[in-house]
């Protein structure tokens, strides 16, 4: 997904829970997501400035209560949501959010926090890796909330390269179905043209570079995102604003899972 999420990838086992679990939701079965209030965005931002264990632990309860159990919440609401527009993409408060605590084995930043808040729904028949050498993950969505970028997006980041070459098989043999997916007018007003991250300077080894899809067979990873204004991500009506964005990429993520073998379902 979004560069600001790439930290984010830890390997999980996929969820063993019934897929209709979150389907069967009623509001009176949980605590209602009432929007995420301007204390996320300030603890966050004092979190920029104070990225350090002593800091954090003094103020994990900020933590808790104004940025990880309302994007619990929110997970609940929008899986609920996404039963109705694509059954086969879930989304679990325990599974689908990131950990705040950084991975800083190879990188230069010891920084131990992220800065950010991020979910991402998956394929129930999916492993929930994403962007690792483990199983891949398929695609999905994704919503992130940081003091300076709030998006949704969607698609498969990074994925192995297996996964790769299969989506690239599914390209050379099916372009115009992805190019009509990506033209679509809906779908180009609200996210415009693949994110470039990775994508190469010239055609893969194992394709002709006169191929029709050549510049589609150069990306790397398939992504599509959104900024989200505060006032967005501050309003009670997230869940739907965000089932209404992922909606428009039904499309896309399902021909993306379908060229990995992840079929789409018509219910839980």
């Amino acid at each position: 997904m979004p560069r600001s999420a790439t930290t984010s990838r830890a390997t999980r086992s996929p969820a063993t829970r019934s897929p209709a679990t979150h389907s069967s939701i009623t509001s009176s079965d949980v605590e209602p997501f009432t929007g995420f209030r301007p204390a996320a965005l300030t603890f966050l931002r004092s979190l920029e400035r104070n990225n350090n264990r002593e800091w954090f632990e003094a103020n994990r309860e900020r933590y808790e209560r104004d940025v990880k159990r309302p994007l619990q919440l929110l997970v609940e609401e929008v899986d609920v949501r996404l039963a109705e527009i694509a059954p086969e993409i879930v989304g679990d408060p325990k599974r689908s959010i990131f950990r705040i605590h950084r991975d800083v084995r190879f990188s230069k930043d010891k920084s131990p926090y992220k800065t950010n808040a991020a979910a991402w729904f998956r394929h129930r028949d999916a492993g929930h890796s994403v962007g690792t050498r483990a199983v891949h993950g398929g695609a999905g969505f994704y919503f992130h909330i940081a003091p300076d970028e709030c998006i949704v997006a969607g698609g498969i980041w990074m994925p192995p390269t297996e996964a790769v070459k299969e989506l690239r098989d599914a390209i050379a043999e099916d372009h115009e179905t992805l190019r009509d997916i990506l033209g679509e007018r809906a779908f180009k007003r609200a996210y415009g043209e693949l994110d470039p991250e990775a994508r190469l300077t010239r055609t893969p080894r194992g394709y002709d570079p006169e191929h029709e899809a050549a510049d589609l067979l150069r990306y790397r990873s398939f992504t599509v995102s959104a900024p989200l204004t505060e006032a967005e991500v501050l309003s009670p009506k997230l869940p739907d604003l965000l089932a209404k964005r992922y909606a428009l990429m039904v499309p896309f993520v399902r021909w993306l899972n379908g060229a990995l073998g992840l079929r789409a379902h018509a219910r839980r």
